[in-house]
């Protein structure tokens, strides 16, 4: 067997996609319609990530964006990527089928639990990692191990959650990761500024331990702050308005993420006039156009 290329040869491969949007199975349904976006502003967004679980599969949106040759990527909604026995043969050949469909440039998930119990959506749940070595060493191998079973570059994310187990910063957890599976990573630079607050800590501590050149994408998304027992949390409400604690650390990021590929706005669950001035306002805080190609910071 032909010994694997490193990452820091894999990632020179990688397409530059630009800035992107996320969608799920009946996004359309009470937010924007993709081709009506496309049509008001083709310059806005380059990409689709497709987030999809089996059961469901990829909607008639998707596959038009697909089939018009547009670039996707694929976001998994139900793999438990730190249990090996959830990359059984049946998962690992319908989603890389599905993937390879859609013409998708790389495979990303949270680094989470997205099901407990049999794999359907009546488990569905999404828990964050327990945040010691023996966890993200297990995380690390499972990445390695689909990443060879499916052909395609797999992009760990760090998830959304208010409480958190472990002794590791999520910072170096995400480092031993990486370091273990030798893979890119997906910074959801609102989920990490959820975590921050959870866990007591300004915006940017702890996050020297992060390796950024490992940054292959990045997700900005809004979130809504609310109270319970006199603390203040943030959900992850994929809405229009940004906190500053995301901007900052999106702000400290992107000079440091030297292998960035992508930048993805998850907001489709949003009017389009929204969506549209958000877009606007992302694609000048990265100093790049959304279309790859064109004149872009140092970190595209």
């Amino acid at each position: 067997m032909a010994t694997e290329r490193p990452f820091s040869d894999r990632v020179a491969s990688l397409p530059r996609l630009g800035l992107g949007i996320s969608t799920e199975f009946g996004a359309r349904h009470g937010g924007v319609d993709l081709a009506t976006l496309v049509r008001a502003r083709p310059d806005l967004v380059a990409f689709l990530e497709v987030g999809v679980d089996l059961e469901r599969g990829v909607d008639e949106d998707a596959r038009a964006w697909a089939a018009a040759g547009r670039p996707t990527t694929y976001h998994f909604l139900d793999l438990n990527l730190e249990e090996a026995e959830d990359l059984d043969d049946a998962w690992v050949e319908d989603a890389s089928a599905l993937a390879r469909s859609i013409g998708a440039a790389w495979m990303c998930g949270d680094a989470g639990l997205w099901h407990v119990g049999p794999r359907e959506r009546g488990h569905g749940t999404l828990m964050p990692p327990v945040l010691v070595d023996d966890s993200a060493r297990a995380l690390g191998d499972n990445v390695r191990a689909l990443r060879e079973r499916t052909g395609f570059e797999v992009l760990p994310e760090n998830p959304p959650a208010h409480a958190w187990v472990g002794d590791l910063h999520l910072a170096e957890y995400l480092a031993r990761v990486a370091e273990r599976a030798d893979c890119g990573l997906l910074l959801d630079v609102a989920h990490l500024a959820i975590h921050q607050r959870a866990t007591r800590r300004a915006p940017l501590e702890g996050l020297d331990a992060l390796p950024f050149e490992r940054v292959v994408e990045v997700h900005v998304a809004g979130g809504a702050e609310f109270e319970h027992a006199g603390r203040r949390f943030v959900d992850d409400d994929h809405g229009l308005a940004v906190l500053q604690d995301t901007w900052t650390i999106l702000e400290n990021t992107l000079p440091r993420a030297t292998n960035l590929r992508a930048v993805v706005l998850e907001c489709e669950r949003n009017p389009l006039a929204g969506v549209v001035r958000a877009f606007e306002d992302l694609a000048a805080r990265v100093g790049a156009p959304a279309r790859p190609g064109r004149a872009q910071r140092s970190a595209w």
